[in-house]
């Protein structure tokens, strides 16, 4: 993982150099009556943690409170037809990582065990500096 900074000294280092999604962005991509195209939305924690930290250093995928929260919506419960990538693939539930063992509730209950650790309290400000830039 790199930090952005561009080596100006002015400016201290950031960790995103994009800005999060907002609703009007979300109904913007509904509009047409699909989702977003299917290779922009989220299918798979594996390959977004691989693309997040070797592959491709612009993708910004958020931890939305559901991560910790409410493990439905790693399931496409009411089955919406959420395209298929280019590589073929159809996107439905979201693949689990390895230590989840294919249950959406263990992942999110590790998850929130994580967020709620003394190691995540204790880097909090650091954290809240890298995404905001302060």
């Amino acid at each position: 993982m790199s930090l952005c900074g561009h080596g100006d000294i002015a400016i201290p280092p950031f960790m995103y150099g994009s800005h999060y999604s907002s609703s009007g962005r979300i109904v913007l991509h509904y509009l047409g009556g699909q989702f977003d195209a299917a290779d922009r939305l989220f299918d798979s924690v594996p390959r977004t943690w691989d693309m997040w930290s070797q592959t491709s250093p612009t993708e910004v995928k958020e931890l939305t409170p559901e991560w910790y929260s409410d493990p439905s919506f790693l399931v496409n419960g009411n089955c919406f037809d959420l395209g298929t990538s280019v590589d073929g693939k159809a996107i439905s539930n979201g693949v689990l990582p390895p230590w989840a063992e294919g249950s959406p509730s263990k992942c999110v209950d590790v998850m929130r065990q994580a967020l709620e650790s003394n190691v995540c309290s204790s880097m909090l400000s650091s954290w809240i500096d890298l995404i905001f830039g302060l």
